[in-house]
């Protein structure tokens, strides 16, 4: 991962972590499902543009630099990792 993408991303997680342990307090106290569910999608909107700028991140660097050095066999490998990863948790 690029150094100048490190500190955004791990800022964003801190916070979603903070927001998870917002969730399991609300699970302890009994809160209304409806209130509980409705931060679970905020933590899973949070959670996707994490995913975002990791994907931004792998496109930028790992990818270019497969398709700048002209390696086939690295630019086919770092496709399929995505189309595996992305595979493996289809819904």
């Amino acid at each position: 991962m690029d150094e100048c993408c490190k500190k955004p991303v791990v800022t964003r997680l801190r916070r979603i972590e903070g927001q998870v342990r917002g969730v399991a307090a609300m699970v302890e106290n009994g809160r209304y499902c409806i209130d509980i569910l409705t931060q679970v999608q905020a933590v899973k909107a949070a959670l996707g543009k994490v995913e975002d700028e990791l994907l931004k991140n792998h496109a930028a660097h790992c990818v270019e630099e497969a398709i700048s050095d002209g390696n086939e066999t690295a630019q086919r490998q770092k496709f399929n990792e995505l189309v595996e990863l992305f595979g493996r948790y289809r819904a």
